[in-house]
């Protein structure tokens, strides 16, 4: 069975080596595993609780996502988009605010704390707190379960976020009667890398000692070469152990280049000639990607259709059948249909629209189907090596008028061709 795996970024700006070693890498490494299907989300709309700088946030969205698109992250073969695209979410996030329970968020850890500040400032306990803020936990519940995503990685500081998300599943699945959502598990890496920056400390921001992971070669190596280290001279051993330098030096290197490097710390390799090393081996991998990443700064206009491409693919495959079971299943019905309103002499009621939904198979190839509204199958497709050619097809289909159109080796017709042009004729008057 596949397993259904989705990671939030937030677009922080360009990040450094830390948030590389530490999470890009293995992210996408993690990605290509066989049995996954990735979800890889910008979190546009988390970022609006901390910052309302326009311009920021546009930047800001624009540099993580050349980031990881640089790094390697295939979005033909995961599902990479912009948060603020599936308009679903938000409409989900309602539906689980209507059963969430406020005092599960009164326990949040970001609303808590910020509580506990005002407290020990002397302040009203909620100066300052915004409500988006407080709902930030059902937002990224509804991020979760509208992907029914089965793992979530997270640092620890999320585990409240998940098990929030598992509780909002559970009561909605309760209240109405069905398993509408699988319960998410919580995924921590006890092996992620943390990258010790230039004085030693942990890599971050907020401490200044970062080195920007797309920064040009020149400067790359007047960051590395300011790593601090202590006063042994050439020829003096030194010690592997604490040393920011060596850590980022096996950050960046196989096993065996790992050894040499140590066996020359022990032979008393000059400070000088280990930066050399160090620069040499980062600027080694990351010169490709800076080259991707400057190339798609050039041209922001692919990036931004190809997360609209993706979000509308994911919206039609996922979001908007979910949320129109979700209506149903809360009572926002259609209300000719309700008791025995309507007399047997109305005619039949009305029934939903058919709908193309696009999957991947355990063979790793993509797929789509045109059903009914009652369910009844009428198009099967082949298998595609992307699910851009599966949703390209589907294009030129939505447009069949025909039984012409309806001959090709890529698909077969499950039902009578003007069963299956009818159906087709339903979508474009809906469209």
């Amino acid at each position: 069975m596949t397993t259904r795996v989705l990671t939030g970024i937030t677009p922080s700006g360009t990040p450094h080596l830390g948030n590389y070693v530490g999470a890009i890498r293995p992210a996408i490494a993690a990605s290509r595993a066989a049995g996954i299907e990735s979800f890889f989300f910008l979190a546009d709309l988390h970022s609006l609780i901390k910052s309302q700088d326009p311009a920021r946030t546009q930047r800001a969205t624009l540099e993580i996502a050349a980031s990881w698109l640089a790094c390697g992250l295939d979005p033909e073969h995961v599902w990479f988009y912009r948060q603020s695209d599936i308009r679903e979410t938000t409409e989900l996030m309602w539906f689980l605010t209507a059963i969430a329970s406020k005092g599960i968020l009164n326990r949040a850890h970001a609303y808590k704390a910020a509580v506990d500040k005002n407290r020990e400032e002397g302040l009203d306990e909620d100066a300052g707190v915004s409500a988006g803020l407080f709902m930030y936990p059902v937002l990224m519940a509804a991020d979760i379960l509208i992907f029914k995503a089965n793992h979530v990685p997270v640092g620890r500081d999320q585990i409240q976020h998940i098990e929030m998300a598992r509780d909002f599943a559970q009561r909605f699945n309760h209240v109405y009667g069905k398993e509408y959502f699988p319960l998410p598990e919580v995924v921590i890496d006890e092996q992620v890398a943390t990258l010790a920056g230039l004085d030693g400390r942990k890599m971050s921001k907020s401490y200044h000692n970062t080195i920007p992971l797309f920064t040009p070669r020149d400067e790359l190596k007047k960051l590395v070469f300011s790593i601090l280290t202590d006063s042994r001279a050439p020829g003096e051993p030194k010690d592997t152990e604490g040393s920011a330098l060596f850590q980022m030096y096996q950050a960046f290197a196989t096993a065996e280049q790992t050894a040499a490097f140590a066996q020359a710390f022990a032979a008393g390799i000059s400070w000088g000639d280990a930066k050399q090393q160090l620069f040499e081996r980062i600027d080694s991998e990351l010169a490709p990607l800076r080259e991707r990443y400057n190339a798609l700064m050039a041209e922001p206009e692919k990036i931004e259709a190809l997360l609209k491409r993706r979000g509308q693919q994911l919206r039609e495959t996922f979001a908007v059948p979910l949320l129109a079971e979700l209506r149903q299943a809360v009572g926002l019905r259609d209300l000719s249909s309700a008791g025995d309103i309507a007399s047997d002499d109305a005619g039949v009621a009305r029934v939903a629209p058919p709908l193309f939904k696009q999957y991947r198979e355990k063979d790793g190839r993509f797929y789509f189907k045109l059903t009914a509204g009652d369910g009844t199958l009428l198009i099967q497709s082949a298998g595609f090596d992307s699910p851009r050619d599966a949703g390209q097809l589907i294009a030129v289909l939505k447009q069949a008028e025909h039984g012409d159109a309806l001959q090709s080796e890529l698909f077969t017709l499950e039902a009578e061709v003007d069963a299956v042009l009818a159906a087709l004729a339903v979508l474009r008057e809906d469209a």
